[in-house]
C-alpha cells in the first residue's frame, strides 16, 4: 500500500480532475477542531484548475496538487502574516511577496490551504493563544494540540491539508506531533533559507513538517529543501545504532509514553538496530543553556513591543533583554561546548531516540505554566545542539524523537522513512481479512 503523498500524487498525475476534487474537500475541513481557529487566514480565491486539476500533472513536480499548510509566521505573497498576533495581524499589511519557503512548495506544485494557527509569536509549547483562542485537537475538545506549530498538527488532523510547515525553536514541531498521534521532521539548523519568516530565535530556529506517515518524509524534504539536498530514491534498510538515554533520564514519563517508548526500542530492534546505552546526563543542562539565550534574541526580534503581547511571553522578553552581554556570551559558549559533546555521541550511534515530551496530554483550560520547562527538559538538547530530529508516531502523546548529528538530515529521512514502511506493513498484518 503506497504512502498518503505518494498515493496523491500517483492519482493526480492520471486523473487531472482528482487534485480538484481533493483540495476542495479539504478546504471543507478547513477550522473543524471545536475551537474553529486551526487557521488565522485560509486562501479566499476559488480553486483554479491550472497546474494542478484539469490537465495532467507536469513531470517533476513532487507535491503536485498536495494540500498543504503554512504556519502563519512565514509570508504568503497577499496576506498579512500575524506570527499568532493581533498586534501585528493591524500593523502590518499584506505580505508583497512569498517567503523562501511559500516559494519552494509553490515550485513543488503543492496547493497552500491557508496560514495556521500558533502559540503568540511562535514562543510558547501549547498552542494556547489569547488574540486567537487556544487550539483545540480535531477529534479531542478537551486537549490542547501544543505548539506552537499548533494549527499545523490540527489540519493535518482534520484533513484540511496532507502536510503542514512548521517551525521548531524548541520543539515546536516534535511536541504538537507527539501530542496529536502525527509523524514530524525539523531540519539540522542552518538548513532552512529564512527569507521572508519571521523569526524567534536565530541561534535554534528550524523549520520542517507535520504529517501523517513517515514514508512521505523524504518526498517532503525534497519539496522544501531542494532535491540537491534530498535526492529521491529508494529507501534501503541497513542496521543502525540507535543510542538511547539512561532510564532515570525519563523517571517524570507518564506510563503511556514509556509503553510508546518501549514499543519503538522493540521495532528498532526487530529492524535490526543495535541499541548502544549513552551517558547524556550532561542533558540535564540544556534547558538552562537554551533558556536565556531564547529569550535574550527574542527580546531584540520583539524589542520595544512587549506590552502587545500575553504577561507570561512579556515576561520572558523582558528577562531576555535584562541580561548582560557578558552573561550572553558566557551562555553561548556553553552552548558550543555542549554541541561539541553531544557530536562525540555520534561516534557511538548513528540516532538517538527520547521521547518527545514526558506529557501525553495537554488538557484545554488547565494551568501549564509549569509544563514549558517540563517538555523542554526532553527537547531541548536537540535545540541546543542544532540537531535534525525525525518524530516517530506512538499514538496522541505517544511520539518518539530520533535524532541525527548535525547535518545528517538525508540519512535520517531515509531512515525515519524505512522505518514508516515496517508501520506499514504491521498495521497491513493487524488488519482482519
Amino acid at each position: 500500500m503506497a504512502s498518503p503523498i505518494e498515493e496523491y500524487v500517483r492519482r493526480a498525475a492520471e486523473d487531472p480532475g482528482y487534485a480538484e476534487e481533493q483540495i476542495r474537500a479539504a478546504q471543507a475541513r478547513v477550522n473543524g477542531n471545536a475551537s474553529r481557529n486551526t487557521y488565522i487566514s485560509v486562501e479566499g480565491v476559488p480553486f483554479t484548475p491550472a497546474g494542478l486539476g484539469g490537465v495532467r500533472v507536469p513531470a517533476g513536480q513532487r507535491l503536485a496538487g498536495v494540500p498543504v499548510s503554512l504556519k502563519d509566521c512565514f509570508d504568503l505573497k497577499g496576506f498579512v502574516t500575524s506570527c499568532g498576533s493581533r498586534y501585528y495581524a493591524t500593523a502590518r499589511g499584506p505580505a508583497s511577496a512569498d517567503s523562501a519557503a511559500a516559494a519552494r512548495l509553490k515550485a513543488a506544485g503543492a496547493f497552500i490551504v491557508g496560514k495556521t494557527h500558533l502559540h503568540t509569536i511562535a514562543y510558547g509549547i501549547t498552542g494556547e493563544n489569547p488574540d486567537y483562542g487556544d487550539c483545540l485537537q480535531p477529534g479531542d475538545a478537551g486537549a490542547l494540540t501544543g505548539g506552537s506549530s499548533s494549527g499545523a498538527a490540527a489540519s493535518v488532523l482534520e484533513g484540511s491539508a496532507l502536510a503542514a510547515i512548521g517551525t521548531d525553536t524548541g520543539g515546536s514541531i516534535r511536541v504538537p506531533a507527539a501530542l496529536c498521534g502525527l509523524s514530524g521532521f525539523r531540519c539540522s539548523h542552518g538548513v532552512t533559507d529564512w527569507r521572508g519568516a519571521d523569526p524567534l530565535a536565530p541561534s535554534f530556529d528550524t523549520a520542517g513538517w507535520i504529517f501523517r506517515d513517515l514514508r512521505d518524509g523524504p518526498r517532503l524534504a525534497s519539496a522544501l529543501w531542494g532535491a540537491e539536498r534530498f535526492p529521491e530514491g529508494g529507501v534501503q534498510a541497513r542496521a543502525a545504532r540507535v543510542g538511547c538515554p539512561p532510564a532515570g533520564m525519563m523517571e517524570d514519563c507518564e506510563p503511556s509514553v514509556l509503553a510508546s517508548y518501549e514499543a519503538w526500542r522493540m521495532r528498532l530492534e526487530r529492524a535490526g538496530a543495535v541499541e548502544v546505552e549513552l551517558d547524556v546526563r550532561y542533558w540535564e543542562q540544556a534547558y538552562s543553556i537554551f533558556a536565556p539565550v531564547q529569550a535574550h534574541e527574542a527580546s531584540r526580534v520583539h524589542a520595544g513591543l512587549y506590552r502587545h503581547f500575553e504577561p507570561g511571553i512579556a515576561a520572558r522578553l523582558e528577562w531576555g533583554a535584562s541580561l548582560s552581554a557578558a552573561e550572553v556570551q558566557a551562555w553561548r559558549l556553553r552552548c558550543v561546548e555542549f554541541a561539541r559533546q553531544t557530536e562525540a555521541l555520534f561516534g557511538r550511534c548513528d540516532f538517538i531516540l527520547m521521547p518527545a515530551t514526558p506529557i501525553a496530554r495537554l488538557a484545554a483550560g488547565e494551568d501549564h505554566g509549569a509544563a514549558r520547562q517540563t517538555i523542554l527538559r526532553y527537547t531541548a538538547p536537540a535545540s541546543v545542539a542544532g540537531l535534525p530530529v525525525a518524530l516517530l508516531p506512538g499514538g496522541r502523546g505517544g511520539g518518539m524523537q530520533l535524532m541525527a548529528a548535525h547535518g545528517e538530515d538525508r540519512a535520517l529521512v531515509a531512515y525515519a522513512a524505512h522505518l514508516g514502511r515496517l508501520l506499514a506493513e504491521e498495521g497491513m498484518r493487524a488488519r482482519p481479512c
